[in-house]
């Protein structure tokens, strides 16, 4: 089995099995002392670091279109859900936007030290008048801001 490991993998002690890949946007968030000796230890075991391309991660950003997370989702986030959708493998993590847009995609998620999280459908809602829209920001009816809410 493939597997791909976000962040949340390299500061816990959760056991991981298979192949296992991720990308260089996550080795640039490994800082602390603890995440990057996790990070040699799967290196000397064989992990894989490996960029998704440029279709995949369009893929993935339809996706988290579709499911409202386009505001959350950050480009290493992208890059975790682009690689496993190119690999065919589980992604290992506690991300809950990685694994609502993963759940659209397709792709199955391993949570780490969370519980698996449920689909969520996000709307936007106006602070100060009330109405709904598709997207954050402010409303152009009253001016308030635009806040993100579940369904």
């Amino acid at each position: 089995m493939k597997a791909i490991l976000d962040s949340s993998v390299f500061f816990s002690d959760f056991p991981v099995n298979g192949e296992l890949y991720t990308t260089p946007s996550v080795c640039d968030e490994l800082i602390d002392i603890r995440s990057r000796g996790k990070f040699e230890t799967f290196s000397a075991e064989g992990l894989h670091v490996v960029s998704p391309g440029a279709e995949s991660k369009e893929r993935v950003i339809i996706a988290a279109k579709k499911t409202r997370d386009s505001t959350v989702i950050s480009d290493t986030d992208c890059d975790i859900l682009a690689l496993a959708l190119e690999l065919e493998a589980v992604i290992y993590t506690d991300d809950f936007a990685i694994q609502n847009v993963a759940g659209v995609l397709g792709v199955q998620t391993i949570p780490i030290n969370q519980r698996k999280a449920k689909r969520i459908h996000w709307k936007y809602r106006c602070s100060g008048c009330g109405r709904y829209f598709d997207h954050d920001g402010e409303c152009l009816i009253c001016g308030s801001i635009i806040k993100r809410k579940l369904k």
